[in-house]
């Protein structure tokens, strides 16, 4: 009987110890598709932006009154924005990823800073995004972002 409840045991921790390697490693997956997107941003790439979004994508924008809805719109906005943004950088501060099943959020704080129609700015702001799990991706299907003072 000790022999059974120390195999049990040791299964349940073996178990624990692996769900708990494979979160991890699914945080880091978000985190770094979140850096990924910025990254396509950066290089002017939309189709590899795009690329990361869910089809069902939403956001509140820093700036936006309404929901913008839709992957095409958000693909459209940021193609009609990088025509006259250049040298775009953002940078990511204290990211919490949570997950729960195949949905992921991440709370994080953000800088960023570039050039629009030949003006520098810079800001910083704090952010949700959720991401779902599809084929083994984490894809962004909704984000919100508030500009900080």
């Amino acid at each position: 009987m000790k022999t059974l409840i120390a195999i049990l045991l040791l299964t349940l921790t073996t178990a624990g110890s692996a769900q708990t390697a494979a979160s991890e490693k699914d945080k880091e997956a978000v985190k770094a598709t979140l850096v990924a997107m910025w990254d396509a941003i950066e290089k002017g790439d939309v189709a590899r932006y795009a690329s990361y979004l869910h089809p069902d994508f939403s956001a509140f924008g820093e700036n936006d009154e309404y929901l913008s809805e839709g992957k095409d719109l958000e693909v459209r906005n940021y193609a009609e924005y990088l025509k006259t943004a250049k040298n775009i950088h953002t940078e990511m501060h204290q990211p919490k990823v949570t997950i729960r099943g195949d949905v992921a959020w991440i709370t994080y704080y953000w800088t960023d800073s570039g050039e629009v129609d030949g003006k520098h700015f810079s800001s910083r702001g704090k952010s949700t995004r959720i991401f779902v799990k599809e084929d083994g991706k984490w894809l962004c299907i909704h984000g919100h972002y508030t500009n900080a003072p």
